[in-house]
């Protein structure tokens, strides 16, 4: 395991895992600032629709990011599972929406395989690699490349992240 993503995953090896529909992903638990149960959300006209809108968290502006439509599936309806993990995605903090968060998991570097090369038409830069713990397979993300620099840009937009003054 040469590649530089794999490296710095090993340093961590907690990670919190949380659930898209049936898939289970993973995100280092030291991008993840603290986990929310769902809020109004506000929404930001002409937004990407995978930018659910924003939420005042304690007089600060996050912008939402609805996990499940960055990922091109089924939009559903929000349960009272649902929730949002707030990260820090190169200097601004946003919420992303996930179906469910599962639990912190310890994965070594032994565990974890390098991220499948699928051909050029399909962009896995996002991935770090696949975690293999307890016969499950998890999809380890580097929030960080999630977005796009055009996307990150748009979520910039939408919140400056200065908290706002109350009336």
């Amino acid at each position: 395991m040469t590649d530089e993503r794999i490296k710095k995953t090993a340093e961590g090896g907690k990670f919190l895992t949380f659930y898209l529909s049936k898939e289970e992903y993973g995100l280092e638990i030291l991008k993840v600032h603290e986990i929310i149960g769902m809020m109004t959300i506000t929404p930001i006209p002409k937004a990407p629709s995978f930018i659910k809108g924003v939420i005042n968290l304690r007089g600060k502006i996050i912008p939402l990011v609805d996990l499940r439509l960055k990922f091109g599936m089924e939009e559903t309806k929000y349960s009272e599972q649902t929730c949002t993990i707030v990260v820090k995605v190169n200097g601004i903090e946003m919420g992303i929406i996930v179906d469910r968060v599962s639990e912190v998991r310890d994965i070594s570097i032994r565990d974890i395989d390098e991220t499948p090369k699928f051909g050029t038409s399909i962009n896995t830069d996002y991935i770090l690699g696949i975690g293999k713990t307890s016969g499950k397979v998890t999809m380890l993300l580097d929030i960080d490349q999630v977005l796009t620099s055009s996307e990150l840009s748009e979520v910039k937009t939408v919140s400056n992240n200065k908290p706002v003054r109350a009336a």
